[in-house]
């Protein structure tokens, strides 16, 4: 029997697919770093790898050593899902938004690094909880600073 193979054939991948491939990863790459420089850190910090997640920690507003945690079989993907939560939050996105940055990448990256969402903070004070009721005079409820008024 004769076999042949083909540099473009089931052997491989074709240069297309690989183009493509490139194509995707730099346009992940240049989302991450307009949201670096969005947050106020440097833009080049999303090409580093492993410092790139260390940023992202800075921009969330987690501990470094959660970095760790990504390490670890099945906790990074829980932990992975939680940073995205709290990358959404910290540009004033919902929950929404991070289903999109967890399941649609692609997409929902350059959204936040192109379009017009504004970094707010580390998690935005966790997604403006003073205000999650949609009132501004929400009081939380253990806060013995500002007692109710009758």
């Amino acid at each position: 029997m004769n076999y042949s193979y083909s540099a473009s054939g089931s052997t491989g991948f074709s240069p297309v697919v690989i183009i493509i491939w490139i194509a995707v990863v730099l346009l992940i790459v240049i989302a991450q770093w307009r949201i670096f420089q969005k947050a106020g850190k440097p833009g080049w910090a999303a090409i580093i790898p492993i410092y790139n997640w260390i940023v992202l920690l800075e921009i969330v507003g987690k501990p470094v050593w959660w970095f760790l945690l990504f390490l670890v079989p099945c906790v990074n993907i829980v932990f992975m899902i939680w940073t995205y939560n709290l990358l959404s939050k910290s540009f004033g996105k919902s929950e929404g938004f991070t289903v999109g940055l967890v399941l649609l990448g692609i997409v929902f990256f350059p959204i936040l690094g192109f379009g017009d969402a504004v970094y707010l903070g580390p998690s935005a004070a966790e997604a403006n909880a003073a205000n999650r009721f949609g009132s501004g005079d929400y009081q939380k409820p253990f806060d013995d600073t500002n007692p109710p008024q009758a």
